[in-house]
């Protein structure tokens, strides 16, 4: 307590000693000069005025601190005003120093992390205009084509009609995709969490994306027979959306004649970890920290051609997390990805 004193208040207690010695001094001085030295008096008049120097000191400088330099601290919004009143006002210079010091570097923080959120405002909303123009365009091309006059020829119109109603239907999937994203972050997605056989869904994923799979011939498949179920607590619905991206992906980038296995480990007591591989085109290392994003594209040519919103991964990533869960990604070039995630086992005490 001694040392948070002697810290807290150095500059009064140094100041004051300095102003009641001179003071003395002073004293003795006119006591010399009209020959009533009083040792007694100077000896009272030492304290006393050390005393009063002190408080007056700290009264008037912790008054000028919290007036002054809260002015200043408000003014650069280094510290809110319930934070600083909350505190004792120091009048040690060293100790507010580093204050001002910690706060500034504490800002210095904000203000790095709010420029890079603003690059990545800048880098989605040009990746949204992007993904966006390009159906736009497509079916405005294909219904300008018909009012021009080849809404007269039957065979035509039919063909232009089903290509503007693919683009619309791709605009209403990356417009779907968007506002469950939305929800998602912001955490407005209720999930409806049950045990469910986590085997028997990756079945039903492999069955709708069996024909998808076939065009690239690729195989899906699991690791080893799964005789026995293995039962999940989980949003069953949303863990199939997951499979079914993370699957979906795989076909896209997939190899020709390529493989697509899955499967279920037990990873701790009461979690188990399943895990999507490919041997298909894999990701160089510096696009993994990436992947989650939305509309990040390791092909920065622009090219659409493998279809999707862009959002795939990022909705996988939101998913498991709003389950409390983890992801992750290892992929080599050449060799083939895997992405693997954890959900919570149901133990049965029945």
């Amino acid at each position: 307590m001694a040392i948070k004193l002697k810290k807290t208040y150095r500059f009064a207690l140094r100041s004051s000693l300095y102003i009641s010695i001179l003071l003395t001094a002073v004293l003795a001085a006119i006591f010399w000069l009209t020959q009533s030295f009083n040792w007694e008096q100077l000896l009272l008049f030492l304290p006393f005025s050390f005393l009063i120097s002190f408080l007056m000191l700290q009264a008037r400088v912790e008054r000028f601190i919290y007036r002054r330099v809260k002015k200043i601290y408000d003014d650069v919004s280094l510290l809110e005003s319930s934070s600083f009143s909350s505190k004792p006002i120091t009048t040690d210079m060293k100790t507010l120093t580093e204050e001002i010091g910690k706060f500034a570097q504490d800002k210095k923080f904000e203000i790095d992390a709010l420029k890079i959120r603003e690059e990545y405002r800048k880098d989605f909303l040009g990746n949204v205009s992007h993904e966006l123009k390009t159906p736009l365009f497509t079916v405005q091309g294909y219904i300008l084509t018909l009012l021009d006059g080849a809404l007269k020829d039957d065979a035509v119109s039919e063909k232009y009609l089903k290509r503007a109603s693919k683009g619309v239907d791709r605009l209403i999937y990356i417009v779907k995709d968007l506002d469950l994203i939305t929800k998602l972050e912001v955490g407005d997605l209720n999930l409806e969490k049950e045990e469910f056989d986590i085997i028997e869904l990756i079945r039903n994923v492999f069955d709708l994306l069996e024909m998808k799979a076939a065009k690239k011939h690729i195989k899906l498949t699991f690791d080893m027979e799964y005789v026995n179920p293995i039962y999940v607590i989980g949003d069953a619905e949303k863990i199939q959306q997951v499979l079914t991206n993370l699957l979906v992906n795989s076909i896209k980038y997939g190899h020709e004649n390529g493989t697509t296995e899955v499967s279920v480990e037990n990873l701790i007591r009461n979690k188990v970890i399943v895990r999507v591989t490919d041997n298909g085109e894999g990701i160089s290392r510096e696009h993994i920290p990436r992947l989650f994003e939305r509309f990040y594209r390791v092909d920065k040519t622009g090219n659409r051609n493998v279809g999707g919103s862009g959002l795939g991964l990022a909705i996988v990533k939101h998913i498991i997390e709003a389950h409390g869960e983890k992801i992750y990604v290892e992929s080599e070039e050449d060799i083939g990805s895997e992405f693997s995630f954890t959900l919570e086992k149901y133990n049965n005490k029945d």
